[in-house]
């Protein structure tokens, strides 16, 4: 049986994305409503989510503060999880 979320990229996790994988993972699995990653711009946070959806096997909903990022956030999505649906929605308050 082959993965749902089979992650592409030809790079593994380095330097913190490890350890913050896991525990982000462990949260999850713990039942933690509420996780943060923090991480300066170009730390691989969107490579950090992507490892811990492949790792998990779990649909997500990926938030985004503006169009232009949800937008940026779908294409890298698109690029680690090729041939699977995504939704881009936008709601205005």
């Amino acid at each position: 049986m082959s993965k749902p979320f089979k992650l592409n990229s030809a790079f593994k996790p380095s330097g913190d994305q490890p350890d913050a994988i896991r525990r982000l993972e462990e949260g999850l699995e713990d039942g933690l409503a509420h996780q943060t990653l923090l991480g300066v711009t170009g730390s691989g946070k969107t490579f950090t989510i992507a490892n811990v959806i492949a790792d998990l096997q779990r649909p997500t909903m990926v938030l985004a503060p503006n169009k232009t990022l949800a937008a940026q956030l779908y294409g890298e999505m698109k690029e680690f999880f090729p041939g699977k649906r995504g939704r881009v929605f936008r709601l205005l308050l």
